[in-house]
């Protein structure tokens, strides 16, 4: 089956992408408007494009014709905090997702604890066991009248609990326990992985040679 992206239905096209990319990883995000209040929606469009510099990425799509809180906030502070999401806090996660009015906290429905941020106004949330604390560098807008933005945000600070972090500063992902999104209403827990060791190519020549013996 195949599938013309030029001219398929945007809603299709929607179906088969995140039924295809999948897992995806959830970031909570974290802002603050104006008048200082607090904003948190979940969003899985999103992954790390980078490391030098540190670079997030996430997607954020219009509701109703209208930006969402999120991106009001990040166009007005030019600031973030993106909140990954255990499996300890996945319910209340989901209702960060509810299309609260604007001006609601959606921290305090949720039951989640905001905590002040090193570098940015905006809020961790202390239940995450990671929080990455972030500066706009950069939206950019897709569609008819800009309604899908990409934004791309540098990490400042970088904040981890003390039992996610082992030896050598390698996050212990059995300890993390990320939620993983799919389509639907559907999610993952990161729980049965393989390992597969990178090989070099002279590796691959030498196992090459051996099973042409």
């Amino acid at each position: 089956m195949e599938f013309n992206f030029e001219t398929l239905d945007p809603r299709e096209r929607y179906k088969l992408l995140i039924g295809s990319v999948v897992p995806r990883p959830i970031a909570l995000v974290t802002s603050i408007d104006e008048k200082g209040v607090y904003n948190a929606a979940p969003f899985s469009f999103f992954n790390c494009f980078s490391h030098d510099p540190p670079i997030l990425i996430i997607g954020v799509e219009e509701r109703a014709g209208a930006p969402k809180d999120t991106v009001r906030n990040i166009r007005a502070t030019k600031e973030f905090v993106v909140n990954v999401v255990s499996e300890e806090i996945a319910e209340r996660q989901n209702i960060c997702a509810v299309d609260f009015p604007p001006g609601i906290d959606e921290l305090k429905p949720a039951n989640l604890t905001a905590v002040p941020s090193s570098a940015v106004k905006s809020p961790r949330i202390a239940e995450s066991p990671v929080n990455m604390e972030c500066k706009l560098i950069e939206e950019l807008r897709f569609g008819e009248r800009g309604k899908r933005s990409i934004i791309l945000g540098e990490v400042l600070r970088f904040h981890i609990h003390d039992d996610v972090l082992g030896e050598r500063n390698h996050v212990l992902i059995d300890k993390l326990k990320p939620v993983g999104r799919l389509s639907g209403n559907g999610y993952v827990h990161v729980t049965d992985r393989f390992d597969l060791k990178r090989i070099d190519y002279a590796t691959w020549l030498a196992q090459q040679a051996a099973a042409d013996d």
